[in-house]
């Protein structure tokens, strides 16, 4: 009977768990993950070399906007988005340029930030072009880029035919030269400049000398300024990159060239302080563009606390021209190159830099220049030009300074 009872017992026992399994509900279906569509926008700068310094600058500014736009959890189209920034050295050489932007073509970005030097964007802007993917340079600045008709190119910086007259205006009326030396790094950017600086100061009645040259890539000036000092010049002016242009001022001081230094936006930077030492105090410079102190705040803030560095130069230029790119695809519905670049052509965008709108060449409207000078190892804005007309930098923040919430009273 004992056995008979466990049996039973048992069978109730599996009875009663078989039932419990039975009766237990399906196990509910995984939620399908949203779908997602990944984005990826091109940059190009020189990332090894001389001005890689510029060139990450550059990159960290794309990189900052591409954080930004998927801290917002944007949708394209219905779907998701999520942007990817792909990176690529183009060691500021102008072959590089084409085969850069065949590389990106060929990983299908929707657009691209960049190139750094107007020498390599040229080239590269008509690779794009013809692929139908928009570019937008936040430093190149050789009126060629855009003069070439191609409706995919795009700037938010000047151009040199408005730089190399705000540079060469200062020096004309702050130094009042009778003559002066003008000197370039036979780069696109840098002759470039340097034509614009050498027809202003000619239209002014001031005698320029037969240019000289030298390459991205010189280091040693003792004979070019051997040969200028010799002719007595009141100013000298050089177009290229900080690389070349600290140690020029430094040899030049060397060799007692005692008269004022000039450079465009490539040497218009901090670097030249370690590059020139002590004789880097007093050169002025242009920028093609407000002064990065000037930049929003929120920028600002938020560029040191990703880089935990204070931006150069043009990065607030490349995240501008990163957050238009991503603009104009949400203006479109689309991350179509072909769809969202009558947006990206007509858009209104109020940026780290300012409100940016393009003109039918695909420069920025309005765009302004700066005046620096080199005060204790640092380059100080001296004064913005907009539109021709100069206004002293402190002016020029005080008038674009928020006014003050107005508060009740009571």
């Amino acid at each position: 009977m004992n056995k008979v009872r466990t049996v039973a017992l048992s069978g109730a026992v599996l009875l009663a768990l078989y039932g419990c399994g039975k009766s237990e509900a399906p196990p509910a279906p995984k939620a399908a993950a949203a779908e997602e569509t990944i984005v990826k926008i091109g940059h190009a700068a020189p990332l090894t070399g001389g001005i890689a310094h510029l060139g990450k600058d550059n990159e960290n500014g794309a990189r900052l906007a591409i954080d930004e736009a998927n801290a917002r959890n944007l949708s394209i189209d219905g779907k998701k988005v999520k942007f990817e920034l792909l990176a690529e050295d183009d060691e500021e050489k102008p072959d590089r340029g084409p085969i850069i932007a065949q590389k990106f073509i060929d990983a299908k970005v929707a657009g691209v930030v960049g190139h750094l030097n107007s020498g390599v964007s040229i080239p590269a802007s008509t690779v794009y072009a013809q692929a139908g993917i928009p570019m937008v340079t936040g430093s190149s600045t050789n009126p060629k880029l855009t003069e070439q008709g191609l409706k995919t190119v795009f700037r938010t910086v000047g151009r040199d035919d408005q730089q190399g007259p705000a540079i060469a205006s200062y020096l004309a009326s702050e130094y009042k030269p009778k003559l002066v030396a003008v000197i370039d790094d036979a780069t696109a950017y840098g002759e470039g400049l340097g034509n614009e600086v050498e027809k202003t100061l000619s239209a002014a009645g001031i005698k320029v000398l037969p240019r000289e040259k030298g390459s991205k890539d010189t280091r040693d000036w003792k004979a070019v300024l051997t040969k200028i000092k010799g002719k007595k010049p009141d100013a000298v002016f050089y177009g290229g990159m900080d690389a070349t242009a600290g140690p020029l001022l430094k040899q030049g001081r060397e060799l007692g060239i005692k008269v004022v230094f000039a450079f465009g936006d490539g040497a218009c930077t901090n670097t030249m302080k370690d590059l020139a030492g002590d004789a880097a105090e007093g050169f002025v410079c242009s920028q093609a563009g407000i002064p990065v102190q000037a930049a929003s705040a929120k920028f600002l803030g938020d560029y040191k606390t990703k880089f935990n560095a204070e931006p150069i130069q043009y990065s607030p230029f490349t995240y501008d021209s990163t957050h238009l790119l991503i603009a104009a695809m949400q203006k479109a519905n689309s991350s179509d190159p072909a769809k969202y670049l009558p947006e990206l052509a007509k858009i209104s965008h109020d940026g780290a830099t300012g409100k940016i709108e393009f003109d039918e060449k695909g420069d920025r409207k309005n765009a302004e220049m700066t005046i620096f000078m080199m005060k204790s190892g640092k380059i100080e804005p001296l004064a913005i030009i907009k539109g021709g007309a100069s206004v002293k930098y402190e002016d020029y923040v005080k008038a674009a300074a928020p006014a003050p919430a107005a508060t009740d009273k009571k």
